[in-house]
């Protein structure tokens, strides 16, 4: 992140968090000096170990990962997937010993910083407190609606709302061409997020296909139609509200 405050905005993260509060150039230069770098993370790669402490935020720039947990039968369920302007830390840094594993699924690029930092920061500029909190209740409802895909939606209907969150997550960072957008994982990641073998992914993929749904083609996703795919997975995007600002809190 170190470089000037007009590139700070463009990195994905303050993509993300000019959309809930406005950032002055102090607060930008603020969280530029407790960053203590890039970090590249080689595909395949693990960055947070479930069991191990780990005490940092990364804010992704580049790149996908994945949140996974690794059951001692050798089984992983993957939680969630890892998108540019996501924070890796959130929650394995507020426990002790991290609770998930997070695995780069591409060459991943994040810029590191301690959460002591970033909590010291919180105290002097609550603003950056305040974003977190709200990024964390977005992931908190995109875990929940893993619970509800596992739980209760068919298979056509869990891959199409994941299609849908996923560019919807992209489109927010400016990662979308109108509805289209590059689908980052194999089938296998793929498979594994909605609980599907890959031969029954395949055939709900096809399934989609046949009926203008999606139309894809070397992993570039377009929807033909998204109101009917948002129809047939019965998908409500989720719009975060505004953060109030410090002036509204003390008219109040």
């Amino acid at each position: 992140m170190r470089n000037a405050d007009g590139g700070l905005k463009q990195h994905p993260f303050f993509e993300r968090l000019s959309q809930q509060v406005a950032l002055t150039p102090a607060d930008l230069r603020d969280i530029d000096k407790i960053i203590d770098g890039d970090l590249l993370i080689r595909r395949r790669h693990d960055l947070v170990v479930d069991g191990l402490e780990y005490r940092k935020l990364c804010f992704v720039k580049n790149g996908y990962a994945l949140r996974y947990k690794l059951l001692r039968n050798g089984k992983r369920q993957i939680v969630n997937v890892i998108l540019p302007g996501d924070v890796i830390g959130v929650p394995n840094s507020f426990f002790e010993r991290s609770v998930y594993s997070v695995s780069a699924i591409t060459d991943l690029t994040v810029n590191v910083c301690a959460l002591d930092a970033y909590v010291q920061l919180c105290y002097r500029r609550p603003a950056f407190a305040l974003a977190l909190c709200w990024m964390a209740v977005e992931q908190s409802t995109n875990h929940a609606e893993r619970v509800i895909d596992l739980g209760r939606r068919t298979p056509i209907e869990r891959l199409a709302h994941f299609l849908l969150e996923l560019h919807e997550r992209l489109r927010i960072v400016g990662l979308t061409q109108d509805e289209t957008f590059t689908l980052p994982f194999s089938q296998e990641i793929l498979a594994d997020v909605l609980g599907l073998s890959v031969p029954h992914l395949n055939r709900m993929m096809q399934q989609l296909r046949t009926e203008k749904l999606i139309a894809d083609k070397e992993r570039l996703v377009t929807f033909p139609d998204i109101q009917a795919l948002r129809a047939l997975a019965h998908y409500q995007p989720h719009k975060l509200a505004v953060i109030p600002n410090a002036e509204l809190a003390k008219s109040v």
